[in-house]
């Protein structure tokens, strides 16, 4: 089976996905990691124009064949800041480029849903631009959201995947299709599948989203099983 290398570009303060990534992928897909620098003094701050540059020309000395930034955040506040950050990430490594942000709408879309509820650590006021982002730009129907209100990265990913159970159980209804779970320092991805299996229907999170992403640019098409539907079912 042949090897597969990707980079992904994480705030300093990240503490989730290296493990995520690191401990729940097979051995034939293979991790690099570039730290990130941010501008402001808030978790979702984004990162540093020189850090992506920099980090991102480093992995492609590496020989990844995308790259990925995972903060989510970051995108919702500013309407080229997807733009801006592919280009420079694709030009500093020289491979495709992608942010977490635009992976979550595309994982939506590619599962047929449209009406999705977004559960995160971020406070009200950046889970309301999350909800502005994927209706302007995806054309999704946000009908219910929950924010634990978190302030700190460090306390983020120290939180427990129970904070995303209990969020689940006050908002889920039926006219939801999917749960979304962004934040790529909230460790969520072990989780998944017994979420979608209590809750019945798909749960897409940032680092499952931005992983399933970067698979479909490798080619990768087998499934990767206990990682949530939207990785299981294959890219096939």
């Amino acid at each position: 089976m042949r090897n597969h290398h990707f980079g992904v570009l994480i705030p300093a303060t990240n503490t989730t996905c290296e493990i995520e990534y690191g401990r729940l992928l097979p051995p034939n897909l293979q991790v690099h990691v570039g730290r990130l620098g941010k501008g402001g003094d808030t978790p979702f701050s984004p990162s540093l124009d020189a850090d992506l540059a920099y980090q991102a020309k480093m992995l492609g000395q590496a020989k990844v064949e995308v790259v990925a930034l995972a903060q989510t955040s970051a995108s919702l506040f500013d309407d080229g800041y997807d733009a801006k950050a592919k280009a420079l990430m694709a030009k500093g490594a020289g491979v495709p480029a992608l942010t977490s942000a635009e992976a979550i709408g595309e994982a939506v879309r590619a599962l047929g849903a449209s009406r999705i509820a977004l559960v995160s650590p971020y406070s009200a006021q950046v889970i309301g631009r999350a909800k502005a982002y994927y209706e302007t730009r995806y054309g999704l129907s946000v009908v219910a959201m929950e924010g634990f209100g978190a302030t700190d990265a460090y306390a983020i990913g120290g939180l427990s995947a129970d904070n995303a159970t209990d969020a689940f159980v006050r908002i889920d209804r039926p006219d939801i299709e999917i749960l979304v779970v962004p934040g790529g320092n909230f460790p969520t991805m072990r989780h998944i599948a017994g979420w979608e299996r209590r809750f019945g229907k798909p749960v897409i999170t940032t680092n499952q989203a931005a992983l399933w992403a970067m698979l479909r640019v490798m080619g990768v098409s087998a499934p990767l099983p206990g990682l949530g539907r939207l990785l299981e079912q294959g890219l096939g």
